[in-house]
């Protein structure tokens, strides 16, 4: 459980780590029964989060978990627009900072659904293929369309590659005040987790370059696209369950975040600060 702080953008931040590692949890664990052929689905995050709904008290879960992906996308806003994690003002950190910003604009969508659908509603517009191929669709229609759909499919794929070189050979502990007797575990769980987000931004970003390519937004899936592409492929009930084993691990690596990772929040004054310059 993320531990108390008296400083309520940590606690948002925490809330946020957790809520994000229960839905990577809930794809990862529904991919793997998909694979192994004892139901599941290869859905998106959405699709799996639609699956709490007729569960006990699946209402309440999908509200919490709402609420707990609003502290994230306030995290991931904040952190960037204060350096609190201090990347720095160079090209690296500026990239980062950039992506945290992005991430966090993605996981408020990813809260209103949860909380759409735990109230009801219809949050329109299809499963995520659907979303992403419409943003595709709107953004070919502008000025240098389809460069720009290239060039966003390049960013994300070498997020994937970046994310594998973490699971090979990066710190994935960083910023984690971890026991001395949990520590190779974590580890484990953080590579795993990382090695399979890897291989989803690169199909991901695989799946826009070709877009870009053909001129064509049916080409781009999401995630739950991405996953039953992997299903499609010789031997694919193997591929899909050991990347929905690392998406489960990164699931718990993301609890593991909530609770010993290190947020040196800014207070409430400098976060109000940050929000009315990005306002400007």
């Amino acid at each position: 459980m993320p531990t108390i702080s008296h400083n309520p953008v940590e606690t948002l931040a925490r809330l946020g780590y957790g809520a994000r590692g229960v839905v990577y949890g809930l794809v990862g664990g529904l991919a793997l029964l998909a694979a192994v052929g004892s139901g599941g689905q290869t859905g998106g995050s959405r699709s799996a989060l639609q699956t709490l709904l007729s569960q006990p008290f699946g209402k309440l879960w999908l509200i919490l978990i709402a609420l707990g992906l609003f502290g994230f996308c306030a995290w991931r806003i904040l952190e960037p627009l204060t350096d609190a994690d201090h990347r720095g003002s160079d090209m690296k950190g500026w990239g980062v900072r950039g992506a945290h910003l992005i991430s966090g604009i993605i996981y408020a969508g990813l809260a209103i659904s949860a909380l759409n659908l735990a109230l009801g509603r219809s949050s329109g517009g299809g499963g995520e293929d659907q979303t992403a191929q419409d943003w595709t669709a709107w953004l070919m229609s502008q000025p240098f369309g389809q460069w720009l759909v290239g060039l966003l499919g390049l960013a994300i794929a070498g997020t994937g590659l970046a994310f594998l070189w973490k699971a090979c050979r990066g710190d994935v502990t960083e910023r984690l005040a971890l026991p001395a007797d949990k520590r190779d575990w974590i580890v484990a769980l953080g590579r795993m987790g990382f090695a399979a987000r890897g291989v989803v931004f690169l199909m991901i970003g695989g799946f826009l370059i070709l877009a870009a390519i053909r001129a064509s937004s049916s080409q781009v899936h999401g995630l739950g696209g991405a996953l039953q592409a992997l299903q499609q492929q010789p031997y694919g009930w193997v591929l899909l369950a050991l990347t929905a084993l690392g998406l489960f691990a990164f699931g718990l690596f993301g609890l593991i975040q909530a609770r010993y990772r290190h947020i040196d929040a800014p207070d409430l004054d400098d976060a109000k600060a940050a929000v009315a310059r990005m306002g400007r």
